[in-house]
């Protein structure tokens, strides 16, 4: 029977039902509220886990030394403690969570793992390069994996699970993170995408399934635990799935999707536009039906809809089930 993993959804929009505002437009993003509000943070964790999450993401996507030092006046170590607190907070969430299950065998999600995100780098720029990643023609490989090294460590050091390498939009930075991945065997991780609107490429224009198998195959074996692509419109998802299994060394790459609301973000304004929410659970019989073995949701998308994913999921094991006897 096919193992299905329920991921957690938009850490951004849980976390502001906690702290009364929204952290669109800062630089730091939500990784201020490590610092301002870490009771929050904690809170919006066991949302998730509470919704049927298997797998919680730290709130270190656009954490950075570089972001911290600069927009917080912290040191380089002071940085990284901050990251190291993040997985703290994941952990406290996970700890609640597990107490309050204690007993009741109708929970779905007994054993959630820790994932440390990795953003991109152009996320912490702040200037909507993350969207285009149009940085990578001004920054070498090994620059990124220099840049990427210390959140890494630090993470992995901190006791996360795994690693959500996440929101990768451009070919250089995601090659430069397979080759950074090889320095730490022994950890796993998932790479994802961002992805244009069109089914068939990344934002800055590269061929998503070359992209992707490239790296599959070029990972260290065994190390990658899924590929896919994240942030991405659920109507567009299920061309990107296609487009991998019409490959014959696409076939046996496991997927990984958690798309966004449907709506799209304006970097000029900092605001999200669009008319119609999409209700992602519609979709989820079809991605599984595609091979996709870890699910979840990205921007907009809360523990609500969360709980309406695992819900879809538990249907679809259900009728798997069925259908084997």
């Amino acid at each position: 029977m096919t193992k299905v993993t329920v991921l957690d959804g938009s850490f951004s929009s849980q976390v502001s039902t906690h702290v009364g505002k929204c952290a669109d437009g800062d630089p730091l993003w939500t990784a201020r509220f490590l610092v301002t509000n870490p009771d929050a943070v904690s809170s919006a964790h066991l949302d998730f886990l509470r919704a049927g999450s298997d797998i919680i993401e730290t709130n270190t996507y656009q954490a950075s030394v570089d972001g911290f030092k600069k927009h917080l006046g912290l040191s380089e170590e002071d940085s990284l403690e901050l990251i190291r607190k993040a997985v703290d907070l994941a952990a406290q969430a996970v700890k609640i969570y597990k107490e309050e299950i204690e007993g009741h065998d109708e929970a779905v999600n007994r054993s959630p793992l820790i994932a440390g995100s990795c953003g991109p780098y152009g996320a912490t720029l702040h200037d909507a390069s993350e969207y285009t990643g149009t940085y990578a023609k001004s920054v070498s490989k090994d620059f990124l994996k220099d840049w990427h090294r210390p959140r890494i460590e630090t993470l992995i050091k901190a006791g996360v699970d795994l690693l959500a390498i996440e929101t990768v939009p451009c070919a250089e930075e995601a090659e430069a993170l397979v080759e950074l991945m090889k320095d730490f065997p022994d950890t796993k991780a998932w790479l994802s995408f961002s992805c244009s609107n069109d089914g068939k490429t990344l934002v800055d224009g590269s061929e998503f399934r070359d992209v992707a198998l490239n790296c599959w195959k070029n990972a260290h074996p065994g190390q990658f635990i899924a590929v896919g692509i994240n942030c991405v419109d659920p109507h567009f998802v299920t061309q990107y799935l296609e487009s991998l299994r019409v490959m014959p060394e696409g076939k046996d790459v496991p997927l990984i999707v958690y798309p966004n609301s449907g709506e799209v973000y304006v970097p000029e304004t900092k605001h999200w536009k669009g008319d119609d929410r999409v209700q992602i659970e519609t979709y989820v019989h079809q991605w599984l039906d595609h091979g996709v073995q870890f699910i979840g949701g990205c921007c907009r998308v809360s523990a609500l809809e969360i709980a309406k994913i695992r819900g879809q999921v538990e249907t679809w094991r259900s009728q798997e089930r069925e259908t084997s006897l």
